[in-house]
């Protein structure tokens, strides 16, 4: 499963307006992921989701949180959506930052359609 969202202005901090970022455990996926964003020139960048990012979804008051604070603002935001997508292969892309121009040429950018049409015609054979 891949989920596709503009989830976090932090994501466009760390990445800028250049590269989705691309969160999963799942080494095969990651790799999967990243060739087809470099074949459809739509470029993609691992971020880490490591255990120590779960800490600050912790919460005194219920199961978790759904913000982590301020630092590492978009990582913990994909470790609240890893929660929900435990038992099958699974990705979030930030899309934050590529998603849209603003300015004189604002509008939709259509990214990351051409890394998501790479990946299932590659997925596809």
């Amino acid at each position: 499963m891949i989920d596709i969202a503009t989830l976090t202005g932090a994501c466009v901090i760390a990445l800028g307006h250049h590269r989705s970022g691309l969160y999963t455990k799942e080494e095969a996926l990651s790799e999967e992921l990243l060739a087809a964003a470099q074949q459809a020139l739509d470029p993609a960048w691992r971020m880490p989701l490591d255990e120590e990012y779960q800490e600050s979804l912790k919460s005194n008051f219920a199961d978790m949180t759904n913000t982590g604070g301020r630092s590492a603002g978009s990582i913990t935001a994909a470790c609240f959506l890893a929660r929900f997508a435990r038992g099958y292969p699974w990705a979030h892309l930030d899309i934050a930052g590529i998603a849209y121009k603003s300015g004189k040429e604002k509008g939709a950018t259509a990214r990351p359609v051409p890394l998501l049409m790479q990946f299932l015609t590659g997925r596809a054979g």
